[in-house]
């Protein structure tokens, strides 16, 4: 085939398969559902959990219990800025970062889950 006779032949396909195809941005539109339940599903609770754990943190004082992340459980003697005195037993005594306490124990201890 010539030059011209080529052209025109191309020219008469391209729109033909041009027209069939859907629009460009309905292609990302998986992704974007694809994202936006990976943030309400995944990323929002995590960072509600982080906010109310950083309120708990905030809320220490002396004389709560608590368990820190590795499972110990004890009693706050002393709260700074950034870390947290705490008594495992009599004259035990440990200075542990305030963002290692895994949780504030209620005064009565913790329900066993069959009551």
């Amino acid at each position: 085939m010539n030059g011209p006779a080529m052209l025109t032949l191309l020219a008469s396909a391209a729109p033909a398969a041009a027209g069939g195809e859907p629009p460009a941005y309905l292609q990302f539109l998986p992704l974007i559902a694809m994202g936006a339940v990976f943030y309400f599903l995944i990323l929002r609770p995590q960072m509600r959990r982080q906010k109310e754990h950083k309120a708990k943190l905030e809320g220490i004082q002396k004389g709560d219990q608590v368990v820190t992340a590795g499972g110990l459980l004890a009693r706050v003697v002393k709260v700074d800025e950034n870390t947290v005195d705490l008594e495992l037993a009599p004259n035990v005594r440990v200075k542990a970062i305030k963002s290692t306490i895994g949780d504030i124990v209620p005064p009565g201890g913790v329900k066993p889950a069959n009551d």
